[in-house]
């Protein structure tokens, strides 16, 4: 797993952690202005060696968890770090990824992993976005095989425990993580979200705090 800071300054109170989707990278966020916010984004979940300890968390006088799809699953490995945020927000993923009926059904991951490429994996973005608005600046800087990898390490892990989020947002137009399966995960779990949007929802966003909602 991978961390990158996009914004630290000494003197700021406040905290955004982000765990990333599947293959992405900074660039899937870079254009949210951080304010007098430090904003923490892990990636690249191919390995779960990580150490949060590294980090002064305590600091912070007000500090929140943002996961983006993929990253709502893999957040609860870490769950001990986070308990103490003001607020954990998920978007378009649950903390049961593969699933028939809470997450991607597990006839479609299987089949994600076995047929694999180039092609496939262009689908995919396609798929994040709406009909013909891609978003140009979002680069994919691994290879096929590192995606790959990166797919069959989620397959093979099962977090012992759920992180208690605090609101999930959920995209009505969902084709990666189906609308339905997340709001059957999380009625009656956590306050629900909806929003007019595709499985990538930053683009309406001009900052990070508007999405602390």
């Amino acid at each position: 797993m991978q961390h990158l800071w996009l914004n630290k300054k000494e003197n700021n109170k406040k905290l955004i952690v982000f765990f990333n989707g599947w293959a992405m990278n900074e660039t899937s966020v870079k254009h949210l202005k951080s304010d007098d916010f430090d904003v923490l984004i892990l990636f690249d979940y191919r390995n779960f060696e990580f150490d949060f300890s590294q980090f002064d968390f305590k600091k912070y006088k007000k500090k929140y968890l943002i996961c983006w799809s993929m990253g709502v699953y893999i957040v609860n490995l870490f769950k001990k770090y986070f308990n103490d945020f003001n607020k954990k927000i998920a978007i378009n993923g649950t903390t049961k990824m593969i699933d028939d009926n809470f997450g991607i059904p597990k006839r479609i991951y299987q089949l994600t992993i076995r047929l694999f490429s180039e092609d496939s994996c262009d689908k995919f973005i396609e798929n994040m976005f709406s009909e013909g608005l891609i978003n140009p600046n979002i680069k994919i800087t691994r290879t096929l095989n590192e995606l790959k990898e990166e797919l069959v390490a989620i397959q093979n892990i099962e977090p012992k425990e759920e992180l208690n989020f605090d609101l999930a947002i959920i995209s009505n137009d969902d084709k990666i993580m189906p609308t339905k399966n997340q709001i059957a995960f999380w009625e009656n779990k956590t306050q629900i979200k909806k929003i007019d949007k595709t499985h990538y929802p930053f683009d309406n966003f001009e900052k990070w705090s508007d999405l602390l909602c």
